[in-house]
């Protein structure tokens, strides 16, 4: 650790720099380098400025020991010594520069006393250091570990405090006034009474004057602080006593840890707990789990008591024992099946409660080891007795619905056959009086060609009218005839019938100039006949409704609409009101007087006819003077 720069006057800064000196920065060499140094500058020294004969040889070597100490540590210091020792006998001991003594004895008393003192002298100062050294470090250790405590109060993840006895603050951490929303000078001017719940406070003294009579050596409780913005904030909070040694209370230690979230998750737990509940009495649930190695069964959380099960543990035993003989070997089939993991545990079976036979569908989940064994299941068991119920009356229902349906489509058949015999027979019925009135007709105006002009204009009103009532009357078969019979779906190429009919038209009537343009492939899957007829009903109208327009234009062509294709007729002739458009399907129906255009009225309500039988539908769109467009589709449209 790097000691702290030295302050003070310029002696303290050189003892402070000398009290950290740390020897074992430099290497030996070095130390032994700088000592050899010291030492003989200190020989030269005491050569130099005193003569041989004075006394005090040593003084000098002595201090150069104690430097070479101070610098390098014991080893260099009594490398000093002894090098010192050596200069000083070979150059200030007679003879002069030579180890000859004229006293050994001196000699030898006098340069042990000089080793010996150096010695301690030099231990002295490399104790100091060792404990200079060691006082450093654990200085530093100090420190170190007030920083460590000083960031834990400051940079804990939990709030703490400081406070007297009386509530007044001595220290606060930041996450503390964080939780609370309060800044640190704002809750130092502060008392915890002013942001404890009022519901919480009571509590809080009380615990507290447990501990300061020495009931308790510290407690623990959740409370409610009030914060700055107004919400509640749940903390859990820790106190303990600081006590003198006298055992008198000094002050308080709090830790303080925000557990809203925890409250909100333990809140929602509940309210999940509970709609789980209810969602199993509602669905007439249970939940259980079974130990496979000691094949017990435990519902979970009183849900036995949901299906009127009359415990909450049962054995395998118990279980097959309630089980239906009829269904048992299925039941433990299955659940074998299950437990080895070739099969799932999804099952219907009945139960004795209650005195009555009850259906139940059963389902499970299985928890393996490492080894792929099961180990537990987790299932739930539903009372589907009603249901079974339903199911059987629903049987007999659709047994008996069935036949009345067969009774039913059989009266209808001969019904319908008889009203089909019935208009035939009708329409052959009337068309004989038709054809002796209309040939009556014939005959008086052939042979009285003398009648005046009223006479012959009644007698061709007469055939008119009877020639219309004719063409009625293939309408109504035509209807009759297109609600019959089996529809049968097949390719069909609208674009080729469409331009085979434009075609035939233009033929009848070559001095018409219409212009004509057909989308190449239109197809579709319908009744063939009954297409040919449909095309033939909406080209023909449109043919018509153009005989007046100068610059007459068909088009057919397909477009989609909410992934369904619709098929359009579109031209620009006499067109209609759409406010009249309800009565443009129904039969003998007409939006156009008859000196205007022909017809009778019935080629839309065929046209609808034949489109409902393909479960589509046929709309239209027009303007007087704007054309009109028919578009229609031959299936109903599938939703997702």
């Amino acid at each position: 650790m790097t000691p702290p720069s030295p302050t003070g006057s310029p002696m303290q800064r050189v003892w402070q720099r000398v009290a950290d000196w740390q020897p074992d920065r430099h290497s030996i060499w070095t130390r032994l380098a700088v000592a050899l140094a010291i030492t003989l500058l200190a020989a030269w020294m005491r050569v130099a400025l005193a003569p041989a004969e004075s006394g005090g040889r040593f003084i000098t070597l002595s201090l150069a020991a104690a430097l070479s100490a101070l610098y390098g540590g014991f080893r260099v210091g009594m490398f000093s010594t002894v090098l010192g020792m050596l200069v000083i006998n070979f150059v200030l001991v007679k003879p002069y520069f030579s180890f000859a003594f004229e006293d050994p004895v001196e000699a030898f008393w006098l340069n042990l006393w000089h080793l010996v003192t150096q010695f301690v002298v030099v231990g002295a100062i490399a104790l100091m250091q060792r404990q200079n050294r060691h006082l450093r470090e654990a200085t530093a250790l100090i420190q170190q570990g007030k920083q460590q405590l000083e960031d834990t109060f400051e940079q804990g993840a939990t709030g703490m405090t400081h406070s007297h006895l009386n509530g007044e603050w001595i220290r606060i951490n930041q996450t503390y006034c964080d939780m609370i929303g309060y800044t640190k000078a704002e809750m130092l001017k502060m008392h915890f009474r002013d942001f404890t719940h009022p519901d919480d406070l009571e509590l809080d003294l009380a615990h507290f004057h447990r501990a300061l009579n020495d009931e308790v050596p510290h407690y623990a409780f959740e409370k409610r602080y009030i914060h700055k913005l107004g919400h509640f904030v749940w903390a859990y909070l820790t106190i303990s006593l600081v006590r003198k040694p006298s055992g008198e209370a000094d002050y308080v230690i709090a830790v303080v840890q925000d557990i809203t979230a925890l409250k909100h998750a333990e809140q929602a737990l509940r309210t999940s707990g509970q709609l789980l509940r209810q969602a199993h009495e509602l669905a007439g649930l249970a939940s259980w789990q079974a130990d496979v190695a000691t094949r017990r069964f435990t519902t979970l959380s009183g849900s036995h008591e949901i299906l009127g099960l009359p415990q909450a543990d049962f054995s395998d035993e118990e279980l097959l024992a309630l089980t239906h003989p009829d269904d048992r070997s299925a039941v433990m089939r299955q659940w074998a099946l299950a437990v080895q993991g070739k099969g799932v545990y999804d099952i219907e079976y009945r139960l004795m409660f209650g005195g009555e036979w009850r259906w139940f569908t059963v389902r499970a989940e299985f928890e393996r080891d490492a080894h792929g064994r099961a180990v537990r299941a987790l299932g739930v068991t539903r009372d589907v007795t009603e249901r079974k119920r339903s199911e059987v009356e629903i049987q007999r229902l659709n047994t008996s619905l069935e036949h009345r349906i067969q009774e039913r489509t059989q009266a209808l058949k001969a019904a319908y056959d008889e009203l089909e015999s019935y208009s035939y027979a009708v329409a052959h019925d009337l068309r004989s009086p038709l054809r002796i009135i209309n040939g009556f007709a014939q005959a008086l105006q052939e042979d009285h060609p003398a009648l005046d002009a009223d006479s012959v204009a009644h007698l061709q009103r007469i055939m008119a009218a009877s020639k219309k009532m004719g063409e009625l009357i293939d309408g109504l078969l035509t209807l009759s005839q297109f609600a019959r019979g089996e529809l049968q779906r097949k390719p069909v190429n609208l674009s080729a019938i469409a331009t085979r009919l434009l075609e035939e038209f233009a033929g009848t009537e070559p001095q018409r100039q219409v212009g004509w343009q057909v989308e190449p492939g239109l197809h579709a899957m319908a009744d063939p006949a009954l297409v040919e007829a449909l095309m033939q009903n909406l080209l023909h109208n449109a043919w018509k409704y153009t005989a007046r327009t100068p610059d007459a234009h068909i088009r057919v062509y397909a477009q989609e609409s909410g992934g369904l294709t619709r098929f359009c007729v579109s031209d620009n002739g006499a067109g209609f009101d759409m406010a009249r458009a309800a009565k443009l399907f129904q039969p003998f129906q007409r939006l156009h007087m008859p000196h205007e255009f022909g017809g009778l009225g019935i080629g839309l309500a065929t046209s609808l006819r034949i489109v409902q039988r393909h479960s589509g539908d046929l709309q239209a769109s027009a303007a007087p003077g704007q054309g009109a467009t028919f578009c229609f589709s031959l299936a109903a449209r599938t939703t997702a």
